[in-house]
């Protein structure tokens, strides 16, 4: 078994990342085949190297994968410049900071539903699901808003996702593999179908906007976009997800900070989301891959060669956090790299940080009472961390 994937690790990587970054450099891993960079500065390089791609290397054989090669290859994840500076142009255009503002509202309504159903349980003396009832529903929702998906249709999304996002973890089993490629078929499909209908007749979402917009006369075709709104639903939700209920864990577990979300919700949102992504981070692990010799961190990496940011690693680097291993939601400031950084720093992480902003303090000041009602249950995977499910009492 991989060291990646022990139930010790799975429950707490970071004694073994804090053993990792006392190398002070990255080291190689030989069972992944690839360097791993869990220090700050060269982790924060991995992403900033110009000699570093994000190479994405097609899945065989192809008859069987094609439709999920091309849903990575063509989107902005798993491309380059000059590809992946043209891609970014066209759709930074379309979903820019104007786009993403104005879903505030939207995020507000569709916030207060789901707290309003939460009240129900609650009052009926039942705990909570703090991922199923209110955590993993927002965001997809919002997407779906965004995207103009109908609503009858959001409980395709999560599982379309989910069975997507499960290859990115280490060595990934076979019936997880034959979800991935149904999954991103279907997914695929389903997008196209809109995509053709809104170029009969466009409407307000991004979808639309995606297909018309233009920039030095360069224009999405059809794959790249699917490609898009796909990474958009797939990035943009499991980070808001799992950050959300793997802060709300650490805080839950810690008096001084629960009491914190207890009496000043509004007044620390800011810098609490900005904890919820450095403390406990949901993405743990980011690829990029050699495209000429190169040198990182005092290590020579040959062309071809992969190396890894830790990021969950890197957000607990003493040289950059003071008491790197404390929760602290009045962090400022917080340089933490749970987003990315340079020209792969996530294009959805505005909308993130708008969403969370707004539902936390909104979850705080409906439930102050809000505590773990029993363990919550981890799922059992590395790169994207996060939890099955928290049952929450609020009574």
């Amino acid at each position: 078994m991989s060291k990646f994937s022990t139930a010790s690790f799975i429950e707490d990587p970071y004694p073994l990342l804090n053993d990792l970054r006392k190398n002070g450099k990255p080291v190689w891993d030989e069972e992944l085949g690839m360097f791993l960079a869990p220090n700050h500065v060269d982790a924060n390089a991995v992403f900033r190297n110009k000699s570093l791609g994000r190479i994405y290397k097609p899945r065989t054989p192809e008859f069987e994968w094609g439709t999920f090669n091309w849903l990575h290859s063509d989107s902005l994840l798993d491309s380059e410049p000059p590809k992946h500076t043209r891609l970014r142009g066209l759709v930074a255009k379309a979903f820019n900071r104007q786009k993403i503002e104005a879903l505030r509202p939207d995020i507000e309504r569709l916030t207060n539903q789901l707290l309003d159903a939460i009240d129900e349980k609650v009052n009926s003396g039942s705990t909570f699901d703090l991922i199923a009832d209110f955590a993993e529903p927002l965001p997809v929702k919002v997407i779906a808003a965004l995207l103009g998906f109908p609503a009858s249709d959001e409980h395709l999304l999560r599982p379309w996702s989910q069975s997507i996002v499960k290859m990115y973890e280490v060595n990934p089993p076979l019936h997880h593999q034959e979800e991935a490629k149904l999954a991103a078929k279907e997914f695929a499909e389903y997008v196209r179908g809109l995509m053709e209908a809104r170029k009969i007749a466009p409407g307000t979402d991004l979808i639309s906007d995606l297909a018309a917009v233009e920039e030095n006369g360069e224009k999405l075709n059809a794959q790249e976009l699917i490609a898009t709104c796909v990474l958009l639903l797939n990035a943009g939700h499991e980070a808001s997800v799992n950050a959300f209920g793997n802060g709300m864990v650490a805080a839950l577990k810690r008096p001084d900070q629960a009491n914190l979300l207890r009496t000043q919700p509004r007044e620390i949102a800011t810098t609490a989301v900005e904890e919820f992504l450095r403390f406990d981070a949901p993405l743990q692990m980011f690829e990029r891959t050699a495209t000429e010799d190169t040198e990182l961190g005092g290590v020579a990496i040959k062309e071809g060669q992969k190396i890894a940011a830790l990021i969950g690693s890197a957000n607990r680097d003493a040289e950059i956090f003071d008491r790197p291993d404390e929760m602290d939601l009045t962090r400022d400031p917080n340089p933490h790299i749970g987003f990315g950084a340079g020209i792969h720093f996530c294009l959805g992480g505005p909308l993130a940080r708008l969403e969370m902003g707004i539902s936390l303090p909104a979850l705080c000041e409906r439930f102050p009472t809000l505590e773990l009602a029993s363990e919550p249950v981890r799922r059992q995977t590395f790169v994207l961390r996060g939890y099955e499910s928290i049952e929450i009492s609020a009574n």
